[in-house]
């Protein structure tokens, strides 16, 4: 017998529908609406359109600042596609052999970077690579490789790409989890028909396993994408605001920091900060949508 709604559900919903209110859906159009004001030399706010968002992208000085910043991030976004998931597939792969010693704990210590502070993280790799007293140098010096060492933080060529490791280090434990728990949730039966028939490790990893994690992967994916170009942290506890060497590692995040609060010279503008938000807001929107208009649908006919 088929039931009709009933109204206790909402006794448990109208809450969470609130907090999602008050904290995520308010501040969003607030910010969507903030972006098409100015603010005059008085402090007053009167409707500009989208003016603010013609200054970020055709003025010469806004328009470098800003396709710096979305340049950086997807370098950023980039180096975690290119190391922290496949190193986590592999990761996720050694820990889902059925005869791995000490698996529960090699989960844990790969996953416990993780659970540490960015404050922490930033802090600890200052120290291990600074020229001045930090310990890499001599590491690489055990090596042979101490020619290889080189203020890298403080370089305007190697800065992005040192952040972006620090953070793949820190969170490789996350696509880690998730892909080890789509595996482990593969039937063993497929698996040991597949031996039985004499399939190699590898042809049971590239031709079983690996088709039936793609949706995780493509999760994994996503996740990754909406997490970069949300990120700040890490950049403005290393870096700073001005994201250093000469705007280097400046991403979408420290921008709108800049601008929305304003940084030292920087004169703060939260109309202009709104814009920039509301850019961010488009281009993680745009990938998302991209994501599930096109690699989701794919995936699902694949799947079938």
């Amino acid at each position: 017998m088929k039931q009709g709604f009933s109204w206790r559900v909402l006794v448990f919903i109208t809450p969470a529908l609130l907090v999602y209110a008050v904290f995520s859906a308010l501040p969003l159009l607030d910010t969507l609406r903030l972006g098409l004001y100015s603010t005059d030399e008085n402090g007053l706010r009167s409707f500009s359109g989208l003016a603010n968002y013609a200054t970020i992208l055709h003025d010469p000085q806004w328009s470098a600042s800003f396709w710096n910043a979305m340049l950086n991030n997807l370098k950023f976004f980039g180096i975690h596609m290119l190391v922290q998931n496949p190193i986590g597939l592999l990761l996720a792969a050694l820990l889902s052999l059925p005869k791995l010693r000490f698996a529960t704990l090699y989960r844990t210590v790969f996953f416990l970077p993780t659970l540490l502070s960015v404050v922490v993280v930033g802090f600890v790799w200052q120290l291990i690579l600074s020229p001045l007293w930090g310990v890499s140098e001599r590491l690489l010096g055990w090596v042979g490789l101490e020619s290889w060492f080189a203020p890298w933080l403080g370089l305007e060529t190697s800065a992005l790409n040192t952040l972006s490791l620090m953070s793949v280090w820190q969170f490789v434990g996350m696509p880690m989890m998730l892909i080890y728990a789509a595996m482990i949730a593969i039937p063993e039966d497929v698996i040991e028909a597949a031996v039985v028939e004499g399939a190699s490790p590898w042809r049971i990893f590239y031709e079983i396993r690996l088709p039936l994690i793609l949706p995780t992967l493509g999760l994994v994916t996503i996740l990754t994408f909406v997490a970069n170009f949300n990120a700040f942290d890490l950049i403005y506890t290393v870096k700073g605001g001005l994201a250093g060497p000469n705007y280097s590692t400046d991403i979408l995040g420290t921008l709108f920091y800049r601008t929305f609060f304003g940084y030292q010279s920087q004169v703060a503008s939260p109309t202009m900060g709104a814009a920039v938000a509301t850019l961010m807001f488009l281009v993680i929107l745009l990938g998302v949508g991209t994501y599930f208009l096109v690699v989701q649908r794919r995936l699902q006919r694949f799947a079938l």
